[in-house]
This record gives C-alpha cells, structure tokens and sequence, in this order.
C-alpha cells in the first residue's frame, strides 16, 4: 500500500517554481543541490510525487545530498513517504547510505577530533532516522561506525556520545531482536557510565534503562524488567527529552501489565499517549507507539472491543507515515490480528483476523530472513486464527490442510523461540500450549496433554502459581480433559483453579469466564450432578448481564487524561506507590 500523503500545499506560486525545476530536472540537477534544504526537498518531493524514483534514489543515495535532506526536519513525515517508496522500488538506499556513513569514518579515523564530532552528530540523526524508519540492520551499522569514533578519544567528552551511541545502539538491537548482543551493548554502556563517574561527571540513565527494561521484557524476564522500570522512573527529570519521557512511561506500563499492576499501568500509559499526542501530534508516529501499548494494555484488562479500536488507529496513523512494506506497519498488523482474533473468537468471523495475520506475515518475509524471530509472533497468531477456521469447517479435507498448516506454523514459531530464548522461557512455553490446543483440535489427545503439562510447569515456575498465563494454561487442560478425555474430576479441579485466578485478576466480569462456566456445565451435566449445572447456568447469566455493563463506555481516546496531571507528578506518584509497597508483590 502506498504511503498516503499528508497535507503539502504550498502556494501555487511557489508550487509552479518547483514544478517548473522538476521539469528541467536533467539541466538543473547541480544546481538544485545548491538551495536552501526546504526548497531541495520540495524538489524531490515532487520527484517522489511523480513516480520519478530512479532519479530521486540518484539523489537520496548521496550521502551529501541526504545529510542536507535531513535538516528539513518539519518534514520529516514526507522523507518518509519518499523513503518507503524507495525502498519499496528496490533502490536499497538504507543500506547504500549506511555504508557509505561507515566508509566515511574509516576515512576520518585520523582527523582531528572536532570532524570526528561532526561525524558522530551526523551519524546520530542518520542513525536515528534509519531506525524511526523500521531499518534496524542498517541503523546499527551507522551507530556502530560512530561508537568506533568515540572510542578513539579517551575524554569525557567521547565518554558521553559512548553513552548515547550506545543507547542508540541497544534501541536497535532491540527492535532486530539480537538480544544478546543487545546485553553486551547495555554492559558497554555502563562502563562508560563508571567512568564518567569517577571524573566527577553523571549521565542521565533514563534513556538506558528503558531501553533494558524492553530487552529484559522481550525476553520475558518480567520481575527484573519491572524493577530497572522503577530506576526508568527514578531518571526522569525536569528537562528531559519528551521522546524519552515518553519512551520510558511505555515501556514502565508494560512492564506493570506483565506484574498485573494494572492501575499504575493505566496511570503511565494513559500520560505517555497524552504526551505523546500534545508534544509530536496525532499523525506521528511516536503516538502511534503509545497507542499499541495503549491497546496492549486495554487487552490486558480485558477490555478487548476498544483495544481492537486503538490498534486499528495505530495502524492507520503507520500506514499514513510509512506505507508500503515496512516493520513498524508489520508489528501494527500483527497486534491487530491478535486483538481482533480474541474480540471475534465467540463469533467465529475471522476473516480481518486472517487478513492482518497474513499482512503482517508477508512484509516481514519480505524485508527479513526467513529465520527472523519477529515471525515467530506472527506465525503463531495465523496458526491461532487457522485452527478456529478449521474446527467451523464442514468440509473434511479443508478441515485437515487448515489445520496441518497451523500446526506447520506452531512448529515453525516454537523453533524460532527456543533458539531465541531456550526451553525455560515464557515464550517458549506460549507456543507449548498453542501446541497442546492444536493437537486437541487434531485429536491427538495425549500429545496435547503433554504440551499443556509442559506450558503450565514453565510458566508455572517463572510467574507464579496464579498468574494469567498459567490460569490460560490449566484452563486448557482442563477442557482436554472435559471434552475428549472424559477425566472429569481432574477437569472439575483445573477449572476451579483457572476461574479463581481470573476473577482475582480481573474480576467477575471477565471474559474467560465464559469459557470455564460453559465447560463446567457441560461437565457437569456428563456426570449428572444437574444441581451444579442450575447453579452454574445462572452464574452465566448473571456473567453475562455484567459483561454488558462493564464496557459500556465511548471511546478510549476520550478517557486519555482529559485533565491531565504534570510528568513530575505522575512519576512521584508510582514511585511513592514502590516505595510504600502497594499492590500486588512481584511473583517469582
């Protein structure tokens, strides 16, 4: 899909100048690169709005003609579109700008020291447009090239652009999922924090600490994420980048989902989409971040319809941005697949489900090895959405390729994870009990209970007895049970367990229930103990008329702190929270 194009309407004037230049584009091309860096760019905008790609990525893959492109930053948006399409075209201008930024170093590595600050200051806004741009490989071979720079000067200076390439660099390698690496650039990192340190000078941490919490939450480490999220909150300061402010509010509001600290999550990602929409506007794409971790947490709260809404929004503002096959449009697809297979899962219409599950699938492929673990997620939702269409089929033969090829997807997702992370891991365990449901719907029962089995003892280790997962995990294994292996007391006992968790959780109203209520009657009614399945239908009723109740409310934007509170009070407020120990304490 082509980038949709935002308001540009110069005068008409003006309009017909740079008409008139891009029509003379052959004579006046030297000339053109002389102008101020507005009106250049205006030029090749009308380039791009032209479908004159060749020639604009002629343009675009010199580094000079770039770095001067860059500095039109109120259009930032636009170069995006004009990026994209480059890409899109085949013009790998990423990369050939990229290389070019690291032979350019190579080249000044016996400078003087002010080139080489020059060099690295550049690098960082190349560096960080790459990145914005979803060109992870390409920005960290920027990022590296300008962490050599600094490390060819032992001064206080250099120690400080160490810190920040090295923020930059773990950024990225977050977003490529080189988690390890990702590990030894945080450690890099602090090291020049020390010395700096000993020279009487301090780094703000902000920055680096939220870039480990998303390392350590990816990896699904949620007790240590959770607390560098605290020594986030602890950084952030009067003055302080809004992006930054913004960055670590988010990734502190996951980190409080995963610990079901739900009020404090609510609290900080509420205030980051306000920041967010008040400093950098409702169609960048910084507020398109806020907005899938909005979603992130409306889904972890249960509240599935507006969290669906969020994400379609989050989409929409990344298409409008970004368009054609880019990262940043592939993960806003695959969180909507995700969001829309759960919010239709009673309804059993998945087409848009299957649809963004299948988009977000093909962009990945495109732009990434085929071994990627950013396909592990995405395979795993298509297989989810599959097997559902699999067991509405009529048709045998389609009933048994639908599900062969979630199954295909499952394997192909638990591989990805376990070389990612290894067997004792969250993630891990996930793709065990997608497992044991597939082999369920295949009728391969006792394969089933064994991957149920496996998920709930590694979730149950690393999370805790009543965490989410697990009461997903036994509530699973306790429909095996029910429904095809007639073992009905273990199945009575589970989905006591699962409802339990899930109304602690969430409460009365929550949407799992139903699925646990509707077992028990008809486990119930199998053994005959009609007392229990009156007792249990009226619970559904009364489940019911609450679920109607509570999510009656408009739209979520419209709940964004409509009166909000200052950054510094919404921070003493959660650390105050900490430092007084509220809520719920961390599990194991």
């Amino acid at each position: 899909m082509a980038a949709v194009e935002l308001e540009w309407i110069p005068e008409t004037l003006y309009n017909t100048a740079i008409s008139a230049v891009v029509d003379n584009y052959g004579r006046s091309r030297r000339d053109i690169r002389s102008l101020p860096e507005n009106i250049q760019f205006d030029v090749y905008y009308k380039l791009y709005q032209q479908g004159r790609l060749c020639q604009l990525g002629g343009e675009f893959c010199e580094l000079e003609v770039f770095a001067k492109v860059l500095r039109a930053s109120d259009k930032r948006h636009l170069l995006h579109h004009c990026f994209q399409a480059l890409m899109d075209h085949g013009v790998k201008v990423a990369s050939v700008l990229a290389n070019s930024f690291s032979r350019r170093c190579s080249y000044i590595a016996e400078s003087d020291a002010h080139v080489k600050e020059k060099a690295i200051q550049f690098g960082f806004v190349l560096g960080g447009f790459l990145s914005d741009a979803g060109w992870y490989g390409d920005a960290e071979k920027v990022f590296l090239s300008c962490l050599q720079l600094c490390t060819l000067h032992d001064e206080v200076l250099h120690w400080y652009r160490a810190v920040e390439c090295c923020v930059r660099l773990l950024h990225v390698r977050n977003g490529n999922c080189k988690y390890h690496l990702g590990e030894e650039t945080f450690k890099l990192a602090q090291s020049y924090m020390d010395k700096l340190a000993k020279h009487g000078h301090q780094a703000n941490k902000a920055a680096l600490y939220g870039e480990l919490c998303a390392l350590l939450f990816a990896k699904s480490h949620y007790d240590e994420a959770y607390r560098w999220c605290i020594e986030a909150m602890k950084e952030i300061t009067v003055g302080l980048p809004v992006k930054v402010v913004v960055d670590v509010l988010r990734q502190a509001s996951k980190a409080c989902v995963v610990k079901r600290e739900f009020r404090k999550a609510e609290q900080l990602i509420k205030h980051a989409v306000f920041l967010a929409r008040e400093h950098f506007g409702h169609k960048h794409p910084k507020y398109s971040d806020t907005l899938l971790d909005y979603g992130f947490y409306l889904l972890n709260v249960d509240n599935i319809c507006q969290s669906v809404a969020i994400y379609q929004t989050a989409l929409d503002i990344r298409q409008s941005v970004f368009g054609g096959k880019n990262i940043h449009v592939a993960t806003a697809h695959e969180d909507l697949a995700y969001s829309s297979y759960v919010h239709q899962y009673s309804s059993g219409k998945f087409d848009n489900a299957l649809f963004h599950a299948e988009r977000a699938i093909d962009i990945i492929t495109h732009i990434l090895p085929e071994d990627h673990l950013l396909l592990a997620s995405s395979k795993r939702v298509k297989a989810l959405i599959l097997e559902e269409i699999a067991i509405d089929c009529h048709n045998k033969e389609t009933e048994e390729r639908l599900l062969q090829e979630a199954h295909d997807l499952h394997l192909s997702s638990l591989q990805l994870a376990k070389k990612a992370f290894g067997e004792f891991n969250v993630q891990t365990a996930k793709h065990y009990g997608n497992l044991g449901r597939l082999y369920q719907s295949m009728r391969k029962f006792k394969e089933a209970e064994e991957m149920h089995i496996k998920a709930i003892q590694i979730k149950e280790q690393l999370l805790g007895q009543e965490d989410y997962e697990v009461a997903l995990s036994v509530g699973h294994l306790a429909s095996l049970y029910n429904y095809d292996m007639n073992q009905y007391d273990d199945a009575e006992r589970l989905y006591l367990r699962s409802i339990a968790i899930g109304k602690k959780l969430f409460g009365e109203g929550y949407s799992g229930l139903e699925y646990d209520y509707r077992g028990l009657i008809k486990l119930y009614n199998s053994v005959g103990n009609y007392e229990k399945v009156f007792e249990y239908h009226n619970i559904l009723s009364n489940w019911n008329r609450l679920r109607d109740r509570q999510f009656a409310v408009a739209d979520a934007l419209e709940d964004v702190n409509t009166s909000p509170q200052a950054t510094e009070q919404v921070v003493q407020s959660f650390l105050l929270s900490q430092s007084h120990g509220a809520g719920r304490p961390c599990l194991g």
